[in-house]
């Protein structure tokens, strides 16, 4: 199920990035049923807040009708960063999982691990799901903008 979910999270990474953006998706599920999904729009946006955690949580909490989202589980491409792993936090959102480590702003580890902090409320987090494939969008991405 989480191969199959991060998966969801893939395509929307590939539409990121056919506009021009970030290859990164982010999918909340609830048991079975997806509840919002999000890509990173910062380009096209104009906006630091666009990132694909922040719309798909944005979309949950109106899916759901408020700020918390109990029993719910975010898919995302690339390790959080501190603004994302904050605002998880916020939404109390039950598991995390990630599929590239990001060496560079990752807090869920890799550079920081927010989560880890003792704060009122603490995720559970796994990363690595499909990894090679999360992290060969992003780096495919940046060497066509390189070229």
């Amino acid at each position: 199920m989480k191969e199959e979910n991060m998966r969801r999270a893939i395509l929307l990474a590939k539409e990121a990035a056919q506009e021009g953006e970030v290859p990164v998706g982010a999918v909340i599920i609830r048991g079975e049923q997806v509840i919002a999904c999000g890509r990173n729009r910062r380009e096209k946006g104009k906006n630091a807040l666009y990132h694909a955690e922040i719309e798909a949580i944005d979309a949950a909490c109106k899916a759901l009708g408020g700020w918390r989202l109990p029993g719910c589980e975010l898919y995302v491409t690339l390790e959080p960063c501190p603004m994302c792993a904050g605002a998880i936090i916020n939404a109390r959102i039950e598991k995390v999982y990630f599929g590239a480590y990001d060496k560079k702003m990752g807090a869920a580890g890799s550079v920081i691990d927010l989560f880890a902090l003792p704060s009122a409320y603490r995720p559970l987090t796994e990363g690595g799901i499909l990894e090679k494939e999360c992290a060969a969008l992003l780096s495919g991405f940046f060497r066509s903008l390189r070229k």
